[in-house]
């Protein structure tokens, strides 16, 4: 039997903890719009209830979230104009900066892969507890868009390069990895996870006003201390950082070619893969968003996010952003035909367009309205990452 919408999100009430899962696991908890609606409007309502000590977002299922529902925003295009799909995204981005900048402390409850719009509603979390099942991902480039979600926030803190070979290659991380990285703050296994909860809130019961270290050191009595296995890009960064450097794209692409004649490392292979398959557009923008987000903070990353996701709806430049979904998701052919087909086609010009409102003549084009009202402050991510 199909969820019903009021089903898709299941919200949890117990005494001074709030908890929201995901519950669409047959379609790996992507976020529709109506999820996306009542995430929004359950987290402003536990920020603002002072009974609230603590909120918990989970999902139920293998996986925690496989990322924003791109089949319905192609739906909701359908419909009409690109600007449906756009109101898409303003919710979802409106609810990554409202969690990236929320005010109660957060568990994110990471047990299963996490990819694009998942990682967007849980990077931010107070505490992000993975486990041996967790595989962290952005893997927009293969779908015909680019990490997006405040991707060229939270990737461009990784050390060094990291954050440019995630983005460009749609690299997976597991659990230990995340860690590792500072991806997640602690790795739990997935049995003990049930009594991690229920410690959490017979805590939270038991204290007037508990602190986010008295939640820190619960968490740590069920948390585990592992290590990344020798072979990961953990320890390959020197070599990512050499090649991840490069000025453009196409100089990226080309240290990874010469690299490949040295070495004979499945990674290496992988992002010269995934590259050269990978949505060109999409790639360029993204490197820029990436190099210009070290500099900017997370409301300026998401802002700039959302200028870029209007002209790929709006076909600024190609129709790339239905290709790959067609290509990837419906048809599922994985053969998208991308236009501009090659990186070198792509001119600084274009992804300098693709960043620059230019909608004037466009009466269906809105701004993106995060929720500024409560003067939210945007040093608080800092403290997360």
């Amino acid at each position: 039997m199909a969820l019903t919408e009021a089903d898709q999100v299941i919200f949890e009430e117990v005494l001074g903890v709030r908890k929201m899962i995901l519950n669409r696991p047959k379609k790996l908890n992507s976020l529709n719009y109506e999820m996306l609606r009542k995430l929004y409007e359950k987290s402003r309502a536990y920020e603002n209830d002072p009974t609230v000590k603590l909120v918990i977002l989970k999902a139920n299922g293998k996986v925690f979230c496989a990322g924003g529902d791109l089949t319905s925003a192609c739906n909701f295009i359908h419909l009409g104009h690109w600007s449906f799909g756009a109101s898409y995204y303003r919710k979802e981005f409106c609810l990554d900066y409202l969690l990236a900048t929320y005010k109660k402390p957060l568990v994110a409850i990471l047990d299963g892969s996490v990819m694009g719009g998942g990682v967007g509603i849980s990077i931010h979390s107070t505490f992000k507890i993975v486990t041996e099942n967790t595989i962290f991902a952005m893997p927009e480039v293969l779908v015909g868009l680019f990490p997006d979600v405040g991707a060229s926030y939270f990737l461009s803190r990784l050390p060094g390069f990291f954050g440019e070979y995630m983005g460009l290659t749609g690299a997976r991380l597991n659990g230990v990895e995340m860690l590792a990285f500072g991806l997640g703050t602690h790795f739990i296994p997935s049995k003990n996870l049930k009594s991690l909860e229920n410690a959490l809130e017979k805590m939270i019961a038991s204290l007037d006003s508990p602190s986010v270290a008295t939640m820190s050191m619960i968490i740590n009595k069920f948390a585990q201390e592992v290590q990344v296995k020798p072979d990961s890009t953990y320890f390959r960064l020197d070599m990512i950082n050499q090649c991840f450097s490069g000025e453009s794209c196409e100089e990226i692409l080309s240290s990874l070619e010469h690299l490949a004649t040295q070495v004979q490392e499945k990674w290496v292979h992988d992002a010269i893969t995934t590259m050269k398959s990978a949505n060109p557009l999409g790639l360029k923008i993204f490197l820029r968003t990436i190099r210009e987000g070290r500099s900017k903070n997370i409301e300026q990353c998401i802002e700039t996010e959302y200028i870029a996701i209007s002209h790929v709806l709006g076909r600024t430049f190609s129709n790339n952003f239905y290709e790959g979904s067609r290509a990837m998701l419906i048809d599922k052919d994985k053969k998208p035909q991308w236009v501009p087909s090659k990186l070198e086609d792509v001119s600084e010009e274009m992804v300098t367009m693709c960043l620059s409102v230019s909608f004037s003549e466009d009466d269906d084009w809105l701004p993106l309205q995060l929720p500024l009202e409560t003067k939210r402050s945007t040093n608080v991510v800092a403290s997360k990452l």
